[in-house]
């Protein structure tokens, strides 16, 4: 689902184009998809959050550690797009 987009990619694809429209809908196709994959990365680590509070309130631990399990691997996902964000 996630695509990886880097700024030699997006030169490349830049000067394949011939108007500076069709470069301009890529770079907003681009950032179109990294902001809807933020945005359902973000909801999912608030849905997660609520899922192991249930797990919590009904003593699952098999859900709990299912659940922490993902939330885990969403936030890292989520702390390393913002280290890449602060350096740009």
């Amino acid at each position: 689902m996630d695509k990886y987009y880097s700024y030699t990619d997006f030169l490349k694809a830049v000067g394949h184009y011939q108007h500076a429209n069709e470069s301009e809908k890529l770079l907003n196709d681009i950032y179109l998809d990294l902001f809807l994959n933020r945005m359902q990365r973000l909801q999912r680590i608030e849905q997660l959050k609520d899922l192991i509070d249930n797990a919590l309130d009904e003593r699952n631990e098999e859900a709990f550690y299912k659940y922490t399990k993902e939330l885990s691997e969403l936030q890292e996902t989520h702390e390393m797009e913002e280290t890449q964000e602060s350096v740009m």
